[in-house]
């Protein structure tokens, strides 16, 4: 009886795997609000593949991080790299089994019972294949992009499937964001296939993206040999009996290579317990009959304190983070500052000061919808210039990437150019597009009236036509 409870209960490394998927994504109003959190916390990394799109994450994924920090600086280059070289040192692939949110995913969707397809040679080759999507969909794409100016996270827009789960579909699912079904294209459908086939997978193949597809998993298990936590082999102790790399369902050649996740798994199943876990011991080790009781007690400490910080969390996310800005021009005024072909010009821009109806069109140069609708702003400002006052407000993230943009594409046009603001005191990135009411995606446009109250917002990209019927709508006759 005691057995049969003890396989109904799940592992220590399942209740740290959903323990960190709830901590990574912790505002759980955003599920509630359907709209994605863009607070000060938001330039951190969380170590597993998370999207930074997820209504619940607090963090930015590192892989995502990575390819837009191409475009960035160095500054912000040194710093991704800094610290996906930290957490691999301190880790490992260990991320991949213990803290990752699609890791666990895959591993409850294959604890359905069906007939499995087990490791082979085969897979071992196939597992490789995870270098190939790091060297040309993190690395070679984004920096050849990155050289053009336009930035492009090859990975994430092509192929991630946790940024179609956790992103795409998590949004799409609320009630309020019904208007994004009118931006899906053929990228989403072959998204949406590709997420479907890999999760119907994980049925049948243990971690079937994690083994095959992901480069986050390829980058750490570079660190694996070195990493303060994981799992070793005490080479006095092995015989080399084989029942550790026979029992592991990764591809892995011996234990702690670059393919192994640290599960642990292979600790129960070594008859000499030749391995074991490197680091603390106080929550990974595994033999609970030879614990001895003043370790239970620090581990009945660390549970509470890692409770306590999780329920802290999801409370200051509910209450705090997440708490709606008012809007600009019904509460308070504001003012955009104006970009140029050579930087900010330390002009600013008041929608109330220009007699005139607003078009703000929120955008950044690495957001392909939002580049192939500007020539209609452009042209808007033309056909209005008299009536209409056209802005271009680009995100406060990597605005830097702009000026030269506007230089090759636009450098005589009616529209003007302006950046969003820094952080408020609230954390908000990007605070006056927040204030308006987006919602975390791109483009957005808000119509005002000449005293800078909201007439009208789109979700979505636009048509000329479309803009065209909108501003005649709200022009006096």
């Amino acid at each position: 009886m005691k057995e049969k409870l003890k396989r109904l209960l799940p592992s220590r490394r399942k209740i740290m795997q959903l323990y960190f998927a709830v901590l990574f994504n912790a505002n759980l109003k955003g599920f509630v609000s359907g709209t994605i959190f863009q607070g000060s916390s938001k330039q951190f990394c969380t170590p597993g593949l998370n999207c930074y799109s997820c209504p619940g994450a607090t963090g930015a994924c590192p892989l995502g991080a990575l390819q837009g920090a191409f475009s960035a600086g160095r500054s912000t280059l040194y710093y991704v790299v800094g610290t996906l070289a930290l957490y691999g040192l301190m880790f490992g692939r260990m991320i991949c089994g213990w803290l990752c949110p699609f890791g666990l995913i895959q591993e409850l969707l294959y604890k359905i019972k069906t007939p499995k397809l087990p490791k082979s040679p085969l897979t071992w080759v196939l597992s490789f294949g995870k270098y190939v999507i790091l060297i040309f969909f993190v690395l070679i794409v984004p920096i050849l992009y990155a050289l053009r100016n336009i930035p492009l996270p090859a990975f994430c827009k092509y192929i991630c499937p946790a940024g179609t789960l956790e992103g795409g579909i998590a949004l799409l699912s609320n009630a309020v964001n019904e208007s994004y079904f009118a931006m899906l294209g053929p990228l989403f459908t072959w998204k949406f296939l590709l997420l479907v086939s890999l999760l119907t997978a994980s049925v049948f193949i243990f971690r079937v993206f994690c083994r095959f597809l992901c480069p986050l998993g390829a980058i750490y298990g570079l660190f694996n040999k070195f990493s303060f936590f994981g799992v070793t082999v005490e080479d006095s102790k092995c015989i080399g009996c084989g029942k550790c790399v026979n029992h592991c369902k990764m591809d892995i050649r011996h234990v702690a290579d670059h393919e192994c996740i640290s599960c642990g798994e292979c600790i129960d199943v070594c008859p000499t317990q030749a391995i074991r876990f490197k680091g603390g011991k106080a929550v990974l080790h595994p033999n609970e009959g030879a614990v001895k009781p003043r370790r239970r007690v620090l581990r009945l400490l660390t549970a509470v304190i890692l409770l306590g910080i999780l329920l802290g969390t999801v409370g200051y996310y509910w209450s705090h983070a997440s708490a709606e800005s008012p809007l600009p021009g019904q509460n308070e005024s504001f003012s955009l500052e104006l970009l140029g072909q050579t930087g900010l010009t330390g002009e600013m821009f008041d929608p109330t000061a220009t007699g005139k109806i607003t078009v703000l069109n929120f955008w950044g140069t690495w957001c392909t919808p939002c580049i192939q609708e500007l020539p209609y702003f452009h042209r808007l400002a033309q056909d209005y210039q008299d009536r209409v006052a056209v802005v271009a407000v680009h995100t406060h993230a990597l605005y830097e990437t702009a000026p030269e943009f506007i230089a090759a594409n636009y450098p005589d046009t009616g529209m003007l150019f302006a950046k969003d603001s820094p952080a408020d005191e609230a954390g908000i990135v990007g605070s006056i597009y927040t204030a308006l009411g987006g919602r975390g995606t791109y483009p957005y446009t808000v119509i005002l009236d000449p005293s800078g109250a909201v007439l009208q917002v789109f979700h979505t990209a636009l048509e000329y036509e479309d803009l065209k019927q909108a501003v005649e709508a709200h022009l006096p006759g």
